[in-house]
């Protein structure tokens, strides 16, 4: 079954959603079909775009019209993953895969897509090998294989878009040279 985002704006709490359904086997059992998995993104979304977090803290509210914001869903993902996560500003090239090469089974990433001109839509990334990423697409449902070459270069085609903006990713252990 294709569990999809019930509306234009939720591609991230969907996204979210499907991560949480990976971590955790229990919620998984809960949300197996379309309507309560519809519910979940709903609800998650509006509590992505609020003033509290799912954990108490204050966030930055956001308008729920333009989707969810970058940094509700890192900190989304740090608490159920319990790592931290970094959002990464990324376009073509290298600047991308590094970021996704931190993805693990119980540590997926979030990228943001869209145009040239701005970032319109979230999917989630739940395994890295080095040549592809498996890749939820939310507005279909479906679990993707798409190439390092893809996520690398122009095209990158995830629905409809073409470009990379930002990726949420944990945190990786090893530190940059300086």
């Amino acid at each position: 079954m294709r569990l999809q985002q019930p509306d234009r704006r939720s591609c991230g709490a969907a996204s979210l959603v499907m991560a949480r359904r990976l971590v955790d086997p229990h919620y998984a059992a809960l949300v197996d079909d379309q309507a309560t998995f519809a519910h979940e993104a709903a609800t998650l979304h509006r509590r992505l775009t609020s003033l509290a977090d799912a954990g108490g803290g204050w966030q930055v509210p956001w308008l729920r019209a333009i989707g969810t914001p970058p940094w509700a869903a890192a900190r989304d993902l740090r608490l159920l993953t319990r790592v931290p996560y970094d959002v990464h500003p990324v376009r073509l090239g290298r600047q991308v895969w590094p970021h996704l090469a931190t993805v693990a089974p119980d540590r997926p990433a979030v990228a943001y897509v869209g145009s040239r001109f701005l970032p319109r839509h979230v999917v989630l990334v739940t395994a890295v090998s080095d040549t592809a990423a498996t890749t939820y697409e939310p507005s279909s449902g479906r679990l993707l294989t798409v190439a390092r070459e893809r996520w690398e270069s122009e095209p990158l085609g995830l629905a409809g878009w073409a470009l990379p903006w930002w990726v949420i990713s944990p945190r990786s252990a090893r530190r940059s040279p300086a």
